[in-house]
């Protein structure tokens, strides 16, 4: 299961347990993996945000759901975005996730557009007033 790319132990426990193992086997195998380091919590989370925020250009708080969906700890969360997010400039990011969107340098045409293209970068996890902000330049 490991070999295709880095599980949380929630997801171990979940797809061990979906293929039909008792919950001592699981135990003991994830156990097993903890001791040998080859599942740990918060390199998942490391490389969670670095995908998301890397390829899918997605913002600090879609970043940080996807990672607390992959089973890990609020905290361990915390700590992998702010690790990623204090390498990057979030505003780059905004811009090239509306530049997914709008054309580069295109001015937003009618108040749908821009009702369309904030609820699109809201639910892509950015803040909603550096959205607006953001917007309201483009206009």
């Amino acid at each position: 299961m490991l070999g295709r790319r880095e599980l949380s132990e929630a997801q171990i426990r979940q797809r061990l347990a979906r293929r039909g193992h008792d919950q001592d086997a699981i135990d003991a195998a994830v156990a097993s993996l903890l001791e040998e380091r080859a599942i740990d919590d918060a390199r998942v989370a490391q490389a969670i945000a670095r995908v998301e925020t890397g390829i899918r250009r997605r913002g600090r708080l879609r970043v940080r759901r996807a990672i607390e969906s992959a089973g890990i700890a609020a905290a361990t969360a915390k700590a992998a975005v702010d690790a990623v997010f204090g390498d990057l400039d979030g505003d780059d990011l905004l811009i090239s996730a509306l530049a997914k969107r709008l054309k580069r340098d295109a001015r937003i045409a009618d108040e749908r557009e821009f009702n369309r293209l904030y609820r699109y970068l809201v639910g892509q996890g950015f803040e909603p007033d550096r959205v607006l902000t953001l917007l309201r330049s483009r206009k």
